[in-house]
C-alpha cells in the first residue's frame, strides 16, 4: 500500500522529497532522510532552499538512492556493513519503492507514534 501511494507522487526528485521529508516525515526517525538541494544565485538572493535534485533514505544496513539524471531519476540501493559500503545497485523505480516501503515499515514497528503516523499517510 506504501509503495502504491508513492508511486503516485513519482514525477521528480523534488516531489520526492517533499513526500519523505514533509507528508512521511512524522513516520521516519529524525536523520533518516536526507536532500541534496542546488541552489541558483536567485535561490540563495531570496532565501530559498532551492531545488531537490538528490534523496537518500538511511536504513539499518543500506541506504537508498533517488537522485536527477539527465534521463530522469536515477534510484540505487547502497548496501554498507559497519560504515563501509559493500555493493551499489542501481534498481529501477518499483524496486525502489518495495526496499523504502520495508525500510518505512521497519521503523513504523519499533515506534507507535511512526505507526500512527504511516497509518494516517496511508488512509489520506
Amino acid at each position: 500500500m506504501l509503495a502504491a501511494a508513492l508511486r503516485a507522487d513519482a514525477a521528480d526528485v523534488d516531489a520526492w522529497s517533499r513526500v519523505l521529508t514533509e507528508t512521511l516525515g512524522d513516520a521516519l526517525p529524525t536523520g533518516m532522510v536526507r536532500v541534496e538541494r542546488e541552489r541558483s544565485i536567485g535561490d540563495r538572493m531570496a532565501g530559498r532552499a532551492g531545488r531537490a535534485v538528490a534523496v537518500t533514505v538511511t536504513g539499518r544496513n543500506r541506504s537508498l538512492e533517488l537522485r536527477e539524471h539527465r534521463s530522469g531519476i536515477e534510484a540505487r540501493i547502497v548496501r554498507e556493513v559497519r560504515g563501509v559500503v559493500i555493493a551499489r545497485e542501481t534498481v529501477d523505480l518499483d524496486g525502489w519503492l518495495r526496499a523504502l516501503a520495508d525500510e518505512v515499515t521497519t521503523a513504523a514497528r519499533s515506534s507507535a507514534a511512526s505507526r500512527e503516523a504511516l497509518r494516517a499517510f496511508l488512509h489520506d
